[in-house]
């Protein structure tokens, strides 16, 4: 003990992959409104990728000096196939966590992906391996490898408390957290929504959208609709 700021915690108990993939086929919105829009990391955390990227795996945790990445290095070597690594660099942008060799080997380890409380460097050739990253920015200034670090503990990243195996899921509009314990639960509930969604889609191509719910919605707020009778002067 005694060994905060040094540690690193080895894989604990993982969720169904089953439940992990199926989220690859749900947006973020939809995931988000059934967590009650709550577990939705800032808006600055946006993907390095071209349009159409879509993330979804189990997070390995990592906390970092907002200057150093020696445990980012040390969570890609422990890693397991399909593994997202969220890193808590205190959202500073001053230095890079990662650049290209860093993503190039975390590709070939089979890594699902990056989300960086933090910047990056080497933004176009990391878009060009396909591998989904998500920052907060990049700058050219690289990083130190000295630590402190801890791997796999309870970190903040985008605003959102992340969890070692919570569910990270990431697309074009941003990424949501899905706590793991919850994370059958959830799933059925966002598949539940996409479903609505797609049939209210339907239903307003097809001219039926039951619109009366906004008036409803109105009146129940006490809010008046009224009709103007004047006539304009000629």
């Amino acid at each position: 003990m005694g060994n905060t700021g040094y540690r690193a915690i080895k894989d604990s108990e993982r969720l169904d992959q089953n439940i992990i993939d199926g989220y690859k086929y749900i947006a973020t919105p939809v995931i988000g409104d059934v967590m009650g829009r709550m577990r939705v990391m800032n808006y600055a955390i946006k993907p390095v990728n071209i349009p159409g990227v879509h993330m979804a795996g189990r997070a390995m945790t990592v906390r970092t000096h907002p200057s150093d990445n020696l445990p980012v290095h040390k969570a890609m070597d422990l890693a397991q196939p399909g593994d997202i690594i969220v890193v808590d660099a205190s959202g500073d942008t001053e230095h890079a966590i990662i650049g290209e060799i860093m993503s190039y080997y975390a590709k070939t380890k089979g890594v699902g992906g990056f989300v960086i409380d933090g910047a990056i460097r080497d933004r176009i050739q990391i878009a060009k391996l396909g591998l989904s990253v998500f920052a907060k920015g990049s700058t050219p200034r690289g990083p130190y490898k000295e630590g402190p670090g801890e791997i796999n503990t309870v970190i903040s990243c985008g605003n959102v408390p992340v969890s070692p195996g919570d569910v990270i899921i990431g697309d074009d509009d941003g990424v949501v957290v899905v706590p793991k314990a919850e994370a059958h639960v959830i799933l059925a509930k966002a598949m539940e929504l996409s479903e609505k969604e797609e049939e209210i889609l339907r239903s307003i191509g097809q001219g039926k959208w039951e619109r009366s719910w906004v008036d409803k919605i109105l009146m129940e707020k006490g809010i008046e609709i009224e009709e103007r009778n004047e006539k304009a002067p000629i």
